[in-house]
């Protein structure tokens, strides 16, 4: 036997690719790859129980050369009783009319029709002939990018594809030149696609230059890579199992395009994990979709959360913003606005029903309800005048205390509240202007021991317990 066969028998083997009643799909180009791996699998099938349905894709990119792409492999699976799907479609018409790249958009298309010819015939199994050259190649190319985590383990042996399907690749233990031998000793004559020997692709550049010069140095090199994409894979996936673990500790996840850090549960991470927190997330907001994304983003997002500066803005690609502000850290799709202004008038015996869901109310001072210091104000009836005012606040906010006046500005920096709950965050005014209060953080110096003989207020800030509109009373 070749040592094309020998290689990809044992690799099969090794990692238990093919079961018994297997009913696989081929993608074959009509290349040298794909055509010796059809061509090892259909003279096998009885061996290993399978049944095998080849596919084929015409992109439409080389014109008439392309469709005899078509007609070879059609061919080839007549002479053999292959059962046959082919397709052309025009990938330049989509790549214009959804704005992607060649690849990406040839890529998609591609496997959109390997998914429906396999869940028409009920195929559970795709197998695509990336070979041990592509292996080292990928690897290669990922780290000179600056790819992280699990990406660097290169071409993945096999992985889920689409309802409870998947993709496996049998020949990462060969070589380039041991696919041509096969296919030459056995006299396939495969179809050749001039532009692979063009430099004008990274991946040509790294096919072409890099690699002859690495086997040179080492014949065994595609082993060693492969053993290095197996390792890795391993590894990544045991972190990534305790990198699960803490991004559900330390994130809140807010629909499918936002995500909260709980920054000060996320510095308490181990740093190995919290690359992969933050792979986790980009992950789940990009939809598995990191193309863009490097190990560089990932660095400038942990440097933003260990960062001295308590607040800090981040663009990344695709318009994904990122915004931290003190403890809390949002990353988002959406654009981060500025909350609407909002302003209320109350009288004794009102609630209002603010934008953040909590209410304020104003009532005479024998409510029988329970309050504390930090939820209600009491004030004379003399030193307000009503309708008493609630607001967001404005440049130049003051508030009086003991020792002089204070910028609320200066007080939400002193209490570390986000910057954007300070944009809808309540402050309570009497009519002339004069602040009395920023619930939950500080009071004027204004409350005074309760005399009996006097009438008072008392405002509460409770959390919404009811539906309703704005303003509200009861009855």
């Amino acid at each position: 036997m070749l040592d094309f066969e020998i290689k990809t028998e044992q690799f099969i083997e090794e990692h238990s690719l093919l079961q018994e009643g297997d009913r696989i799909l081929a993608a074959v180009s009509g290349g040298p790859d794909s055509l010796a791996m059809v061509d090892f699998l259909y003279n096998r099938q009885k061996r290993y129980g399978i049944k095998i349905v080849v596919a084929h894709v015409d992109h439409m990119l080389r014109g008439e050369e392309s469709l005899q792409d078509l007609y070879f492999v059609r061919d080839y699976c007549e002479s053999r009783g292959i059962s046959f799907h082919g397709v052309s479609i025009n990938i330049k018409e989509k790549m214009i009319l959804e704005q992607r790249g060649m690849q990406e958009t040839a890529r998609k298309y591609r496997y959109q029709y390997f998914e429906k010819i396999m869940e028409e015939y009920h195929l559970n199994k795709l197998i695509v002939a990336q070979h041990g050259d592509d292996q080292i190649e990928t690897i290669l190319m990922r780290l000179v990018r600056g790819s992280g985590g699990i990406t660097r383990a290169g071409i993945q042996v096999r992985r889920p594809f689409s309802n409870n399907k998947e993709i496996i690749r049998p020949l990462l233990a060969v070589s380039k030149s041991e696919i041509e031998e096969y296919c030459s000793y056995y006299e396939l004559n495969p179809r050749r696609d001039l532009s692979n020997e063009k430099k004008d692709y990274t991946r040509n550049r790294f096919r072409l230059e890099i690699l002859p010069y690495i086997k040179k140095e080492n014949p065994r090199v595609i082993e060693h890579f492969q053993r290095f994409s197996e390792h890795i894979t391993e590894d990544e996936t045991y972190l990534l199992q305790l990198a699960v673990q803490e991004y559900n500790n330390v994130c809140k996840v807010k629909g499918e395009d936002k995500i909260i850090i709980d920054i000060p549960a996320f510095l308490k991470v181990a740093n190995p994990l919290q690359r992969r927190v933050i792979h986790l997330i980009l992950n789940y907001l990009y939809q598995h979709n990191l193309e863009e994304i490097t190990a560089h983003h990932i660095n400038l997002l942990i440097q933003l959360l260990k960062g001295d500066n308590p607040s800090g803005k981040l663009n990344f690609p695709k318009g994904l913003k990122v915004l931290r502000s003190y403890h809390t850290c949002q990353i988002s799709f959406n654009d981060i606005k500025t909350a609407e202004p909002y302003r209320f008038e109350i009288v004794v015996g009102d609630k209002v029903v603010l934008p953040n869901g909590y209410i304020i109310g104003i009532e005479p001072l024998n409510s029988k309800r329970n309050i504390t210091a930090e939820d209600a104000l009491i004030l004379p009836a003399k030193e307000v005048q009503l309708p008493l005012i609630v607001r967001t606040r404005r440049p130049g906010d003051r508030l009086k205390g003991m020792n002089g006046t204070k910028k609320v500005k200066d007080i939400f920096i002193d209490m570390k509240i986000p910057l954007n709950e300070r944009a809808v965050w309540p402050i309570i005014t009497d009519y002339t202007g004069k602040l009395l209060w920023i619930p939950g953080l500080k009071k004027a110096f204004f409350e005074t021991a309760v005399d009996h003989k006097q009438e008072y207020y008392q405002i509460q800030y409770s959390k919404q317990t009811f539906l309703g509109g704005n303003k509200v009373n009861e009855t």
